[in-house]
């Protein structure tokens, strides 16, 4: 069973690997499309919005490789990226969210997940113990 494990989660890492170096490329392609498009040289809001998703999009597939890898060879997972993950996955939505299109109330609840969010990151950090093992 372990091995079947093993070699599931270096799939998923090698294919995690294709996808964040593609997203990379499509990064870089939009910021070449974006500068060479009138105004040149010049980014709108919405282009920057698309852009900081982008990155911080590449950043979440780099911190779930780290927490795969750490979880192959270790056998724990790493509660502190995990909250930290999550943080940058929200702050994404955030960063591209449009207030105008949600319910006052669902603006609510994603303050509430952040608040939430912090909290644990923070208790997590604080409290040292950062890996989890699977045999707990």
């Amino acid at each position: 069973m372990k091995k079947v494990e093993r070699a599931i989660i270096w799939s998923l890492m090698v294919m995690m690997t294709v996808v964040v170096v593609l997203a990379t490329i499509e990064l870089a392609y939009v910021i070449a499309k974006d500068m060479v498009t009138p105004p040149v040289m010049l980014l709108e809001i919405g282009e920057l919005l698309e852009i900081f998703g982008l990155f911080l999009l590449i950043l979440i597939g780099l911190e779930l490789m780290e927490t795969m890898r750490t979880y192959m060879f270790t056998s724990a997972i790493r509660v502190q990226v995990v909250f930290l993950v999550a943080l940058i996955a929200l702050a994404r939505k955030v960063i591209i969210l449009d207030p105008g299109k949600y319910d006052p109330l669902a603006l609510v609840g994603i303050g509430v997940v952040v608040i939430a969010l912090s909290v644990g990151y923070f208790i997590v950090r604080e409290n040292g113990s950062s890996d989890r093992s699977e045999r707990e």
